[in-house]
């Protein structure tokens, strides 16, 4: 999973660098249901990468093969450089932070930290244990009780406990899932920069796309027990792998098209002016994706245009989410800045170039 240059200001990783995490052909059924087939997967040294997808698609089961919880069918886990299969979770030197943050009631704060610390001296265990709580912003918290605790602070402490032993390996289960949306947007910005600040490698399972995005280096997006797509989350994002991937991401403006030899694609609501995907050729079948950001109403020149009847408008903040039930039987959902009109209205709409993408419609 190489980190392509010029991501934001995250240290992105270089192409070509030494994997530390390698997954080769991991696979694993349940009776007759085959959960992960073929699962390779590699993850350079200090790279947050992110397992994507939909509940049932084999994230978490590839993250407990990983951790040792559970054993793959074939296929090895290497940790850099060597497979680790058939070693005991305890001695994989693995650090794994759960959903529910598996706290210990009966502990304090300081003693749930120290729970992994078992093997150092007091004062260097007390020592490590204020720089964890300083590092998660919980400085002075190491004699409360957990239950005394928000929900957002008991992640901060499962993390730091998962951080004190200091694994070459962290992976979380979909960590921010049970707080509330404003608390973990703003978690999610706390956590990145944890990571950033430790370096530790890190296997993210989550099913919300906006978190991997925020947190992740590279995303690797799992359907069905495989690997879709793998790759930056602004690859993934601007250049999805399958019509399949377009949908998950929630781009369901997706028509069949014709791709044609002046690099326009022929569509039912005609010629549209796109990017394609690699390697496709003229006259090929395409899956057309026109993303929400792509429609305009100011009356630029550039891109098609397309007519149609305005549906309700929907505010969302920063943006309306606006219906266009195109003439010829499509409907399109876009982002604007205003409603171009009243509901039933006819309005025309142009698209940029740039937000329309042409891929194997297979």
């Amino acid at each position: 999973m190489d980190q392509p240059a010029g991501r934001d200001q995250r240290a992105p990783r270089q192409p070509g660098a030494l994997s530390f995490l390698a997954l080769e052909r991991i696979c694993k059924t349940y009776g007759a249901t085959s959960v992960l087939r073929d699962v390779s997967l590699n993850v350079p040294a200090g790279a947050i990468a992110a397992l994507l997808g939909p509940s049932g698609c084999g994230k978490t089961t590839l993250l407990r093969i990983v951790a040792g919880l559970e054993p793959a069918d074939s296929g090895t886990v290497r940790v850099a450089g060597e497979p680790v299969d058939g070693v005991p979770p305890h001695l994989r030197g693995f650090g794994l932070m759960f959903q529910d943050y598996a706290l210990f009631p009966h502990l304090d704060v300081a003693g749930n930290v120290a729970f992994g610390l078992r093997g150092l001296a007091r004062a260097e265990r007390e020592r490590r244990v204020a720089e964890l709580l300083e590092l998660v912003g919980l400085r002075g918290y190491g004699s409360r009780r957990v239950y005394d605790l928000s929900g957002g602070e008991r992640q901060r402490v499962a993390l730091a406990r998962a951080l004190a032993p200091r694994p070459r390996l962290l992976m979380l289960d979909e960590p921010l899932a049970a707080l509330d949306r404003t608390l973990r947007e703003r978690l999610q910005d706390e956590l990145r920069s944890i990571l950033r600040a430790v370096g530790v490698t890190t296997l993210y399972v989550t099913h919300d796309q906006e978190e991997a995005f925020a947190l992740a280096d590279v995303v690797a997006l799992l359907n069905a027990g495989r690997v879709e797509q793998i790759g930056a989350p602004e690859t993934i994002y601007r250049q999805p792998a399958s019509a399949w991937a377009a949908r998950f991401l929630g781009l369901g403006n997706i028509l069949r098209g014709t791709l044609r030899s002046d690099g326009r694609v022929e569509t039912t609501l005609g010629p549209l002016a796109c990017r394609a995907a690699p390697g496709l050729r003229a006259g090929r079948a395409v899956a057309v994706v026109i993303y929400p950001d792509a429609a305009r109403a100011d009356g630029q020149d550039e891109g098609a245009c397309i007519e149609g009847t305005l549906g309700e408008a929907q505010f969302r903040g920063r943006f309306y989410r606006v219906e266009l039930r195109c003439t010829e039987g499509s409907r399109l959902t876009f982002e604007l800045e205003a409603p171009p009109g009243a509901p039933g209205a006819t309005v025309a709409l142009r698209l940029a170039p740039e937000g329309v993408y042409a891929l194997s419609e297979g």
